[in-house]
């Protein structure tokens, strides 16, 4: 997926996920995430119909797009105007992961959907994610880069993972034109878009308590932002898909 740059040891790189609802479910259980939370597919988010299959409350959204001209611009932009991220400690919002490794675009979205708000409160103790998440909290964003790039149990869950889904797995080393970004709602209701490749949690509204990451409030503020900036700049790259992280299926 899109880059690691700026980054010293970005010389690591890892086989690309596929945005497959089994996929990234089997890769957060393998790290400890409760087995009652999994990932579904969003077919609409226009239609009612089909956003009422979804499982709700939805507590993260993964999206994948492609990065083109026009969202690189945007991007770009956006972090001028904004300093590098430091926050860490008990008090953080959110969990914030710098991406330092090639194609982790994938994994480091999960994470976030895992480690922030409701989600959290279901990982499993003493798991290889709860170990992670509590070194993780103490450290700067740089040095948290560091403790993901290190981890020998994060490396071997994203090797099981990548070797399943529908379609061929890419190389590692082979350069993939679509990205992975995720939202999530903290527990102040604020709902926070986390990439990786940024410089920090960006905060993209307030939503009320009652509402999810999948209510209105939060596509329109989120996942449709990304659909409206392509159409209003004439492209026709409109390669999106969604997951939702929430209870599984009764």
């Amino acid at each position: 997926m899109a880059g690691s740059e700026g980054s010293p040891k970005a010389s690591k790189r890892f086989v690309p996920l596929e945005n497959n609802p089994e996929v990234m479910t089997s890769l957060l259980h393998n790290l400890g995430l409760s087995k009652t939370l999994s990932f579904s597919d969003v077919y609409s988010i226009e239609e009612p119909d089909l956003l009422a299959i979804v499982p709700r409350p939805s507590y993260a959204l993964l999206l994948v797009f492609p990065v083109n001209d026009t969202y690189e611009k945007f991007r770009l932009q956006e972090d001028k105007e904004v300093s590098d991220y430091e926050g860490h400690g008990e008090g953080e919002e959110v969990i914030w992961f710098k991406q330092t490794i090639g194609n982790a675009c994938g994994l480091i979205g999960i994470l976030h959907g895992a480690s922030n708000g409701e989600s959290r409160g279901h990982i499993e103790r003493d798991s290889d994610l709860d170990k992670l998440l509590k070194q993780a909290i103490q450290l700067k964003p740089a040095a948290r880069a560091d403790l993901l790039y290190d981890s020998a149990a994060l490396e071997t869950a994203h090797k099981a993972a990548a070797v399943k889904g529908d379609s061929f797995a890419p190389a590692a080393e082979e350069k993939v034109e679509l990205h992975y970004v995720c939202f999530v709602k903290s527990q102040n209701n604020n709902l926070f878009e986390m990439d990786g490749r940024r410089k920090g949690p960006i905060l993209r509204g307030k939503l009320g308590p009652d509402e999810d990451v999948l209510s209105q409030n939060a596509l329109d503020l989120g996942p449709r932002a990304f659909l409206r900036r392509e159409k209003e700049a004439g492209g026709g790259d409109l390669r999106f898909s969604l997951i939702s992280l929430g209870k599984g299926f009764d």
